[in-house]
């Protein structure tokens, strides 16, 4: 018996995580008068939704004539054929929709001269299936995902959504293989909650800070997908880690795809537009995988700029000072604080940076979680959405912009689907003690470590290890060496030290099970990654340099426990939901 006073909480549903997912589905509940509660290990506000720059995609037609058929092919060519196109086919079409509602909520998008929502062109995005370019971004100048989390973070205290700010999330309360709610604790205090639930929504992020260079916040250590694992489920599809082409050299602050979507292009040291050599049609609007490969290349090749020949420059020194104060003041305020760069007169230095998950949590396109044994089978009481979860609609290789229509299309289907399942007021089953004592073990026995190792030493050796044996470009020596190497930070939790005992923000404390939660993600990334002998998407070996269909179009699942893990395989969803659009075939995927 554990020696906490547990504090209890009864809801319809609890969402975890106050993102752009996590508030879109909260006011969904709240709307459909469903009791409530988001948890968030930070202010809503300050969740990393905020960080997302260029915009969100919708083939709305404002800028030129535009079909959601076409953004659906173009995702799927994006994800390299791995994406599931029924679910493809769920977001292209419900993609208009949703950016109007955030419209009608009251996102301050940037207007055309007749007042209709200003699109932008993004890498990938086409229209015609591949033949034209097209402007399908939706954008708040530069600072998109900050206008939609202020606004639906707005929104959800209107509907009265409770919210448990500055909560973290330990672990999930299972029962009988069902969700039944989770266990957290309350930084301000130091007190531990119970909180059960008809239906947990994970909407928890990314887990980018498994990797030393990363445009992701400190926050971002995929906590949810942990909690996943922990609960004896898979994750699906970690190998597939997006490098954004353009990060700030030496910082990782991002450069939005917006700046080349307005015009901005590449240039390595010898003055190339490099682009053109590998993407003749797209050039420097290519998919992210494609141009930070290419950047990559040009680095191997020694034409990379500066003292080390390590980056490359991106100018938007040619475009007029008014569209870059315009459209782009952020990336220009980025530059001056973060490279000492006046982008109106100088390049911003650049180099590719870890920036997305294209892995997760598995599920369908009503956002309820999968596990596999043999068939696809619907895991009772949890649901995920945004970037913990993986639909698959970004398969190997997200799009720009495709990332914040996740968020709200998906946020928006995961509130439908609670609504149809959840009666409001339905009492609870009762939770043993047993239950919550296991889930609080893990928790007190961290909180009284006494080892040698600091976490900051076992989680920067996790990220170098990450950013050597795992990065743009992948062999099987360097994926075997990491498969060996990143046990060892693992291995060290054994003698890991925690000075503070307190509970009550304890950083000290929460910065270990962070790591703990990261270790978990690295190793099922590592290992997902040395077992796909292909090159597909973000996952690139050289080993291996081409797209096998044969024995790779399918989704890797991976379940971790404690260092060791197993790795299984589910087909790609071949077909669509309707029939409006037809499946697109694999074919070769050039721009």
């Amino acid at each position: 018996m554990n020696s906490y006073k547990i504090i209890e909480h009864e809801y319809d549903v609890v969402v975890l995580g106050a993102g752009g997912a996590g508030l879109r589905a909260a006011v969904g509940l709240s709307e459909a008068g469903l009791k409530t509660a988001c948890i968030s290990k930070v202010f809503p506000t300050r969740s990393h939704t905020s960080a997302a720059q260029g915009g969100i995609s919708a083939a709305l037609g404002n800028m030129g004539e535009d079909d959601w058929r076409w953004h659906m092919y173009d995702t799927v060519k994006g994800s390299d054929w791995l994406g599931d196109q029924d679910c493809i086919e769920y977001l292209c079409k419900e993609a208009p929709r949703a950016v109007l509602e955030l419209e009608r909520y009251g996102v301050p998008f940037s207007r055309t001269k007749d007042g209709k929502i200003y699109q932008r062109p993004f890498g990938g995005m086409t229209k015609n299936y591949g033949n034209e370019t097209v402007q399908r971004t939706c954008a708040a100048a530069d600072r998109t995902g900050h206008a939609i989390l202020h606004t639906m973070y707005g929104q959800a205290l209107k509907h009265n959504t409770e919210f448990f700010i500055e909560y973290f999330a330990l672990d999930l309360l299972m029962k009988n293989g069902e969700c039944k709610g989770l266990i957290a604790w309350n930084l301000n205090d130091g007190t531990i909650h119970r909180f059960r639930a008809h239906i947990t929504i994970i909407a928890t992020g990314g887990y980018g800070k498994t990797y030393y260079s990363s445009t992701s916040a400190h926050t971002c250590t995929g906590d949810g997908n942990a909690m996943v694992l922990r609960a004896g489920l898979p994750l699906q599809d970690m190998e597939f880690v997006q490098f954004h082409p353009t990060g700030i050299y030496g910082h990782g602050t991002l450069i939005s795809e917006g700046v080349r979507g307005e015009g901005g292009y590449l240039l390595n040291s010898k003055g190339e537009r490099f682009m053109e050599r590998y993407a003749p049609k797209a050039k420097d609007l290519a998919s992210r995988d494609v141009v930070s490969r290419s950047i990559a290349l040009e680095i191997n090749e020694g034409r990379g700029v500066g003292k080390e020949k390590d980056h490359v420059h991106l100018h938007l020194n040619h475009l007029d000072p008014k569209v870059i104060e315009e459209r782009l003041p952020g990336i220009s305020e980025s530059s001056r604080l973060f490279a000492d760069v006046d982008v109106t007169k100088e390049p911003i230095p650049v180099v590719p940076t870890v920036h997305y998950n294209m892995g997760g949590i598995p599920t369908n396109y009503k956002a309820e979680v999968m596990t596999v044994n043999g068939s696809e089978k619907i895991v009772p009481g949890i649901m995920a959405i945004g970037e913990a979860a993986c639909v698959s609609v970004h398969g190997a290789n997200r799009l720009g912009s495709n990332s914040l229509i996740d968020l709200v299309v998906f946020g928006r289907a995961a509130a439908k689907r609670a609504a149809e399942l959840v009666k409001p007021g339905t009492p609870h089953e009762k939770i043993s003690n047993s239950e919550t004592d296991k889930c609080l073990e893990r928790f007190e026995k961290l909180r009284n470590s006494n080892g040698d190792n600091r976490t900051a030493d076992l989680r920067l050796e996790m990220q170098k290890t990450m950013q050597s044996k795992c990065a743009v470009f992948r062999t099987e020596k360097t994926l075997k060496e990491g498969v060996e190497e990143i046990r060892k930070p693992y291995e060290g939790m054994e003698s890991i030290s925690v000075k503070d005992k307190s509970l009550i923000f304890n950083t000290d404390l929460v910065e270990t099970l962070e790591f703990d939660n990261l270790i978990r993600q690295a190793i099922v990334t590592l290992d997902s990654a040395y077992e796909r002998k292909e090159s597909r998407g973000a996952h690139a070996r050289e080993d291996h340099p081409k797209r096998d269909d044969n024995n790779f179009m399918k989704h890797t699942l991976s379940w971790c426990e404690g260092s060791k893990t197993k790795i299984s395989y589910r087909d790609v969803h071949r077909s669509t939901l309707s029939n409006d659009v037809q499946y697109f075939p694999p074919q070769e995927r050039v721009y």
